[in-house]
């Protein structure tokens, strides 16, 4: 049903879906030879259809493949774009540590390979939609180099209508866990004075295989954990490792005023049935008194 305002807030004006670190192998091999990267990515597909959300945008935010194999790419491909097409929502693909963007622009673009950083910008009927590529070729730690953030800088020249958002793998954040500070995106520094003052108002990130989030000069950032496997954070910082649990994605509700991040768990258990369509079209029959009588207080 439609959606409907009982609080302060009118419904959000965008909606996106914010996935992240898939690490498909070719052959629908195993990560590890223990992670089922694919049951992942379909389980996590699911649970988004089953929202009922159709998005303005389904974000990949890197380590689409963990090799980056072309028949990895093309795997994620056929599994991906037929859901976002139902869905009828434009996929935005972010590149990660893992992935070789030469096999990705051939793999999901259809584009001739090279070494050129994979950018791109969507307008969402009003809402600005920037990837970055923080790759850094060989390497597993990310940076920005000059030309693009010259490219950025330039797009940001001109505020959109519902601000801008930004797409990167690597997050611009500290970590607790040692591996990850070590693998962090370098030249933050200079990123911060390329987005500060402008209407940039949230930045999406995953990378860590665990949910987190921080500010980084003034702007929101969330980072969405994986789909494939993600950390144990019930161990100390140096004992950390990846487990089969936890997987997830992310809701990001555009408001005027401000920008919601909901974790969304890829699991399968018994829910407890009270609220429902017939529940919210009742409740919107009453006037706002009726309903703080009705719900509000306590029994």
């Amino acid at each position: 049903m439609d959606a409907v305002q009982f609080g302060a807030h009118p419904p959000a004006e965008r909606v996106l879906v914010h996935l992240s670190d898939t690490h498909l192998l070719a052959g629908d091999a195993r990560l590890g030879d223990r992670f089922d990267t694919v049951d992942g990515l379909e389980r996590a597909l699911e649970a988004v259809r089953a929202t009922g959300i159709r998005p303005d945008a389904i974000v990949f935010t890197g380590d689409l493949t963990d090799l980056g194999e072309p028949d990895a790419y093309r795997a994620l491909r056929e599994r991906v774009e037929p859901f976002a097409a139902s869905l009828g929502a434009p996929l935005v693909w972010v590149a990660g540590n893992h992935d070789e963007r030469p096999a990705m622009r051939e793999g999901l673009f259809d584009a001739i390979g090279s070494q050129e950083p994979i950018t791109g910008v969507w307008d969402l009927r009003g809402l600005r939609l920037i990837a970055l590529d923080t790759t850094v070729p060989g390497w597993h730690h990310g940076d920005l180099d000059d030309d693009q953030l010259d490219w950025l800088r330039a797009e940001l020249a001109e505020p959109a209508p519902l601000g801008t958002l930004l797409a990167l793998h690597h997050p611009p954040l500290p970590s607790h866990v040692p591996l990850f500070d070590i693998l962090e995106l370098r030249g933050q520094d200079r990123f911060a004075a390329v987005i500060a003052g402008t209407d940039v108002r949230g930045i999406l990130a995953g990378h860590l295989h665990y949910g987190m989030s921080g500010m980084f000069a003034g702007v929101p950032v969330s980072v969405a954990a994986a789909t494939c496997y993600t950390m144990n954070l019930q161990r100390p910082a140096n004992r950390v490792n990846g487990m089969d649990a936890g997987q997830s994605f992310q809701l990001v509700h555009v408001y005027r005023d401000t920008i919601t991040h909901t974790v969304v768990p890829v699991a399968s258990a018994d829910t407890v049935e009270y609220f429902s369509d017939a529940w919210t079209a009742r409740m919107a029959t009453l006037t706002p008194e009726e309903r703080l009588e009705q719900f509000s207080r306590k029994r």
